[in-house]
């Protein structure tokens, strides 16, 4: 059977709605956006919207209110877990959430060593870069999401790029917790206290030496849970 190109531009909305469903974007009773926006948002005909809402319908994903419009269903398939953005605000609360994450972060390094391509590395090295340069909360942040994002690409498994994704919307609050203070001073020393570390989680992943990888992620985020420890007996 031939695919054509609508029934491919259906699968990419699809996909596209799936993974906000998954990462929480649009939560069970929530209402998808109206036909017209999507159709200008993303340039694609109104058959296209109606085809993505019939196969997330199909899934157990969308229903459709009369009069109202399209909502996600209540009891959807994918309940996405959830961090919200309101629960990383108290430094409490960014502790536990690193402390999930020195397991993760390491076995993503880990794999990375193992599996990582001269692309991959070139974006570390960008992301190593664009850290370097970086004078204030902004740059630092995005820097920092970048680096780790690589890493996860790095590892050829799709998940850890979803979740890597999903916790760096979540911590950016807690970067800009430790980075309060409007102090360009500040962010550079934080960029180099940062970026030290990536540098030797980097040279390891280079090296494609796994367990190196694998103890210099998990310094790091150790580190940072230090940090943030030493940050909350201050307040």
């Amino acid at each position: 059977m031939k695919v054509t190109k609508a029934a491919n531009l259906a699968d990419d909305l699809v996909r596209r709605f799936e993974s906000q469903i998954e990462a929480g974007e649009l939560l069970p009773g929530g209402r998808f956006p109206t036909e017209k926006q999507i159709t200008e948002d993303f340039a694609v005909s109104r058959t296209v919207v109606r085809e993505a809402f019939a196969r997330l319908a199909a899934r157990g994903l969308l229903e459709s209110r009369r009069g109202s419009g399209a909502f996600v269903a209540e009891a959807a398939h994918y309940r996405a877990f959830q961090v919200t953005p309101e629960e990383v605000e108290a430094i409490e609360d960014v502790l536990k959430l690193l402390e999930m994450r020195m397991g993760f972060e390491s076995e993503m390094a880990e794999l990375a060593a193992k599996r990582r391509s001269d692309t991959d590395l070139a974006e570390m090295r960008d992301a190593l870069a664009a850290m370097e340069r970086s004078s204030d909360v902004d740059g630092s942040v995005l820097a920092d999401a970048a680096f780790h994002a690589a890493i996860a690409h790095a590892t050829g498994n799709d998940y850890f790029a979803r979740f890597t994704s999903f916790l760096g919307v979540r911590l950016i609050p807690s970067r800009r917790l430790y980075l309060q203070a409007d102090d360009p001073a500040a962010h550079k020393a934080y960029a180099r206290t940062i970026n030290k570390d990536h540098e030797a989680i980097y040279s390891a992943i280079e090296a494609a030496d796994p367990l190196r990888a694998r103890r210099t992620a998990r310094l790091h985020m150790q580190k940072s849970y230090e940090r943030y420890q030493a940050l909350s007996k201050r307040s």
